[in-house]
């Protein structure tokens, strides 16, 4: 079948594809996803996919598409888009095609981020790799199945979701289209989340929890440091602790070198912030934050259970905790004061990923990728995808792939490359393929 469907449905098209991406990345600067200050306006996106697929939908010319435009909060919809096959059941889903994006300044930006510019195979601008550019690649899938009709066992279904940026905002996209069971279905066959990059499976993600470790002495004139705690030397040796109890209890899992992650689990310091005041001055506080960047063979609520047990054990032995120079302490006994350790907890944490190895949905994915890109090498990281964990734990056979470039996920010159786009257009048509001589 693999030979066949190409021939049918036949390549990219650059000169419809182009056109479509350059009208999507002209709405990204009303896409941008940072609220409350930007909120993101899906529906520009919609539009521009439904002018591209309507001709063939049903509802307009009798067209094959079966098309659902499913909106839970005001111009922040959804499209849900089917192909029909001719076995009940037997289905293949591409999902996962967010239509935000991430912030741009466009001074930081060595063209403007919010218009598509085109240098030869490099297609430049905010959403090329993440995640407009998988947007209109999927559309173009789509449209080719409306022209050209091939007859086909199984269902392509195709959803494209709002509020991906953002997810801990519920109530907008494909949580919802989930809890209302307008994917359930889906569950029947592979689906394949179209959100990661550089062409190959992407076969582990990382959990995510950001923390607040916040650190109260007492303020005093640094000329005077035998009458102060300092806040800054505490939270020091403080994280020093915790970190090492961290990569005791949270060793590498042997599971990680199965599934290739560049890294074990982390905790680390990111970020630092403290009152102000003079530099001859111990400041009365400060608040070190950093996160958790877990694999998927551990709990975050385990782990955030033994950092509140960390931190709790410092306070309760905090003679113990070491010090810095002959007048470091964190205890003024005379003035029955102790420096204190609280830890809190940012934005809802996310949960890692493990893709199902031994499924069908695996086997066809990679089959398609090395016979497409001449070599296929599933990857994972501990960068985390929201949303997909749910999915899998809802029953969905979740696999994740990209044809953008990692190097320029949120970042500033974002591009991706045409020739890599063909490329994952052509393994969609061969996943399809290899799904329909399934029995």
């Amino acid at each position: 079948m693999a030979s066949s469907l190409k021939e049918i449905i036949g390549d990219l098209n650059r000169d419809s594809f182009v056109p479509l991406l350059s009208k999507l990345i002209g709405e990204s600067k009303f896409l941008q996803n940072n609220p409350p200050e930007l909120i993101p306006e899906e529906n520009r996106v919609a539009k521009h996919v439904l002018d591209v697929l309507l001709p063939y939908s049903t509802t307009t010319n009798g067209g094959p598409l079966i098309v659902n435009h499913v909106t839970y909060v005001q111009g922040r919809g959804n499209l849900i888009v089917e192909y029909p096959g001719t076995v009940p059941g037997k289905i293949v889903a591409f999902v996962g095609m967010h239509m935000d994006v991430v912030t741009a300044n466009p001074e930081d930006w060595d063209f403007d981020p919010f218009s598509l510019t085109v240098d030869g195979d490099k297609l430049q601008g905010r959403g090329t790799t993440d995640c407009l550019g998988h947007v209109a690649l999927v559309t173009e899938l789509m449209r080719r199945l409306g022209e050209t009709k091939p007859t086909l066992r199984s269902s392509v279904v195709a959803v494209f979701i709002a509020n991906e940026e953002n997810s801990s905002i519920a109530g907008i996209g494909v949580d919802m289209l989930v809890k209302d069971g307008l994917l359930d279905k889906l569950k029947k066959g592979p689906l394949f989340w179209i959100d990661t990059a550089d062409k190959q499976p992407c076969i582990g993600t990382g959990g995510m929890v950001s923390w607040n470790l916040h650190a109260t002495g007492k303020l005093f004139h640094s000329g005077l440091a035998h009458k102060a705690i300092n806040p800054l030397e505490l939270s020091m040796e403080a994280l020093k602790e915790i970190q090492l109890r961290f990569y005791r209890d949270f060793p590498p899992h042997p599971k990680e070198e199965v599934y290739g992650f560049a890294t074990p689990s982390t905790m680390k310091p990111t970020q630092w912030s403290y009152p102000g005041g003079g530099v001859n001055q111990i400041p009365g506080e400060c608040t070190i934050s950093g996160d958790v960047r877990l694999t998927p063979f551990y709990n975050i609520e385990d782990v955030t259970k033994k950092l509140q047990e960390y931190v709790d054990d410092i306070n309760a032995n905090i003679e113990k905790l070491g010090t810095r120079g002959p007048v470091s302490k964190y205890v003024l006994p005379d003035e029955n004061l102790r420096g204190r350790l609280t830890i809190s907890y940012g934005e809802a944490p996310m949960t890692g990923v493990a893709c199902n190895l031994d499924s069908r949905g695996f086997h066809v994915l990679c089959k398609a990728t090395k016979d497409v890109v001449g070599h296929v090498k599933p990857y994972s990281i501990t960068g985390s995808l929201p949303l997909i964990r749910e999915l899998q734990d809802e029953g969905f056979d979740v696999q994740t792939a990209g044809y953008g470039l990692m190097a320029t996920y949120h970042a500033k010159n974002e591009y991706c490359l045409f020739s890599d786009m063909s490329q994952g257009f052509e393994v969609f048509v061969r996943i399809v393929s290899q799904l329909e001589d399934d029995n």
